[in-house]
């Protein structure tokens, strides 16, 4: 049986001037979920993070929210300390995050694995001392040049590129309830599957 998730880690760096760039995808997850589970951030210096706390049935004290506050690649510091205190395993960990292999709109869920070169999954898993936490991989595109990467994560997204975002993040969310039950399964068939090309309209005959 799947253990339930007790933690939700959202990952990006903190401040006005990161807050709509491609690489705070992870935060934009968690606030968008904390207002569907109708909790509020509070900010935490022992678990140098901001963090909320939503009561689950099922999940004896809840699910916990966390958004590092320790930038990218210090990131195992903050979910070492909330993991630690609250004696959550790895596996009851979903750690959300940007994903340059994967194109704006679609998204990957998916247990332990390679980090993909990701800072914040490699401090996380330094910290932890295992891959073996779940991911929530949210699609970002790739500049198409490894030099550029850093500046591109670091860019906002473009107009069309921000609303496929948000409207896969809007399929995690429809997710939810199969995460929160633990069913896996389902979830990763649902998060997984892509999202249906728009309909074109067919062309009237003229007469």
């Amino acid at each position: 049986m799947s253990l339930a998730l007790k933690l939700i880690v959202g990952l990006g760096n903190p401040g006005s001037d990161y807050s709509k760039t491609r690489h705070n995808a992870g935060f934009w997850f968690c606030e968008r979920l904390a207002r569907e589970l109708d909790v509020s951030f509070v900010r935490e210096s022992r678990y140098h993070g901001w963090v909320a706390n939503a009561r689950l049935s099922g999940v004896p004290g809840g699910v916990w929210l966390l958004m590092p506050q320790t930038f990218m690649n210090r990131s195992g510091q903050s979910v070492q300390a909330l993991a630690s205190f609250f004696r959550i395993q790895p596996a009851e960990m979903l750690v959300v995050h940007d994903e340059l292999d994967i194109p704006p709109g679609q998204l990957r869920l998916k247990f332990g694995g390679g980090l993909g070169g990701h800072n914040g999954l490699k401090d996380i898993s330094a910290h932890l001392g295992t891959q073996d936490f779940w991911r929530l991989r949210i699609g970002i595109g790739h500049p198409g040049d490894r030099n550029e990467v850093i500046n591109y994560v670091l860019k906002p997204p473009r107009k069309e590129e921000a609303e496929e975002i948000d409207a896969a993040i809007d399929r995690a969310l429809l997710a939810w309830p199969l995460l929160a039950k633990a069913d896996f399964n389902a979830a990763t068939q649902r998060i997984n599957s892509r999202p249906a090309p728009p309909k074109t309209e067919e062309p009237k005959e003229t007469p």
